[in-house]
């Protein structure tokens, strides 16, 4: 046996091995497979629902974001506004308004002929009585006018007593026709037209007498001389064709007249025969007594206020003409009121208003001003001490705008 042979000789144990490899398998039967087709199906079952999870989460994050974007945009299109709240001020049963003095009559004294000032009897501050001498015109004008016009009368009256006579002796020739009746009419004609000639110049001697007397100026009423604007020879023009010159000026301070321009809020309260106050500064201890007299009973449109007159007995004259007062007017029910901000107040074509925050929302409330402060102002209709008022409102912002609340000012009051 060679070599080769020698080497692929095998032991028993290999050979057995062998033939066991070599043994053909049982006829009609299959290989085993690697996967069970159940768990196959699981597992295809489970990578189905692995991708429906991750599509269902992806779509599902990207609405959320797109939800929460919008929600985010929304919110911050809604403006954030500062807020105050009213103060509350104190019950009102009256009101102060200022006021000026005048006297119940102011008159100006002017000359009605013309002269020279010949003399006067009262400087300013001096209190006449009514019917006084308060001046005297040199008229030398006037005084020779009415001597012609009495000597025309007299010539007139003398030219009458000749016609009446010529008349009435006409009248008695005619009856027997001594004289022919053109003549006899002629007389008594003749006889009116000089009797009227009379009536003219009495007419005129009364004229000029009237003149004359306006030589003497005397005081039209009880009073006190607040100006004297002519002195002793000055010339005195009366004349239609130049701008007459006040010689006196008289003020009656017996009874002063107050005018007082009065909110048209508080107009229904102001009737004749109401009592009103007066104080001074300087009397700042005393208050003077005074009535409602009348009103405009009409609201002036600038202004809106209706002007009401007081008047105030002043027997004593303490109480000057031209005086700043304070006049205390009382009102019928008692008034409450409410300081904001000047900026919070919107001055649209609707008229006043002021803007509010109520349920996230803004509100527009019409009020009105009773004293305006400056950078404050006192509204006693329209609001309560419990409004939120939005200060600094943007001029786009209107009525039912969603708003938000600045968590810096909520719940700040008015200055």
């Amino acid at each position: 046996m060679s070599s080769h042979e020698e080497n692929v000789t095998e032991t028993p144990e290999s050979q057995s091995t062998h033939a066991e490899t070599r043994q053909p398998s049982p006829e009609g039967s299959q290989p085993q497979p690697g996967i069970n087709p159940r768990t196959a199906i699981i597992l295809a079952v489970v990578a189905l629902a692995a991708v429906a999870l991750l599509l269902y989460s992806g779509i599902h994050s990207r609405v959320a974001a797109e939800s929460r974007l919008k929600q985010q945009t929304e919110e911050a299109s809604i403006p954030t506004v500062a807020v105050v709240q009213p103060k509350e001020g104190a019950p009102t049963d009256e009101i102060v308004l200022p006021g000026v003095t005048q006297a119940f009559i102011d008159s100006p004294i002017y000359a009605r002929t013309n002269g020279y000032l010949q003399h006067w009897y009262f400087d300013i501050g001096a209190h006449v009585k009514k019917g006084q001498l308060l001046a005297v015109i040199d008229t030398p004008e006037i005084d020779q006018q009415l001597q012609q016009a009495r000597a025309d009368l007299d010539t007139a009256q003398a030219n009458v007593a000749i016609a009446k006579i010529t008349a009435d002796r006409w009248q008695g020739l005619v009856s027997d026709g001594s004289v022919s009746q053109q003549e006899t009419d002629q007389a008594v004609i003749n006889l009116k037209a000089v009797q009227a000639t009379v009536q003219s110049n009495a007419a005129n001697v009364r004229r000029l007498e009237q003149l004359q007397s306006f030589e003497k100026i005397y005081a039209p009423f009880d009073g006190i001389i607040t100006v004297r604007s002519t002195d002793i020879g000055a010339l005195i023009d009366a004349g239609a064709s130049t701008q007459p010159k006040e010689l006196f000026h008289i003020a009656a301070t017996h009874t002063l007249r107050v005018y007082v321009a009065v909110p048209e809020v508080y107009s229904p309260g102001m009737r004749s025969g109401a009592s009103a106050a007066l104080t001074l500064d300087e009397f700042p201890a005393e208050t003077f007594r005074g009535n409602i007299v009348r009103n405009t009973n009409s609201i002036d449109l600038a202004s809106r206020t209706l002007l009401v007159e007081v008047d105030i007995d002043n027997p004593t004259g303490r109480l000057l003409p031209g005086a700043y007062v304070f006049v205390h007017l009382k009102l019928p029910d008692t008034t409450h009121s409410v300081t904001i901000p000047s900026n919070a107040l919107i001055f649209r074509k609707e008229g006043l208003q002021v803007a509010l925050a109520r349920d996230g929302k803004a509100r527009f409330v019409a009020v009105k001003i009773n004293h305006d402060y400056g950078n404050s102002v006192e509204i006693n209709s329209g609001l309560q001490p419990t409004d939120a008022v939005i200060v600094d409102p943007s001029d786009s912002l209107i009525d039912g705008t969603p708003v938000r609340v600045s968590k810096n000012t909520a719940g700040g009051s008015a200055p």
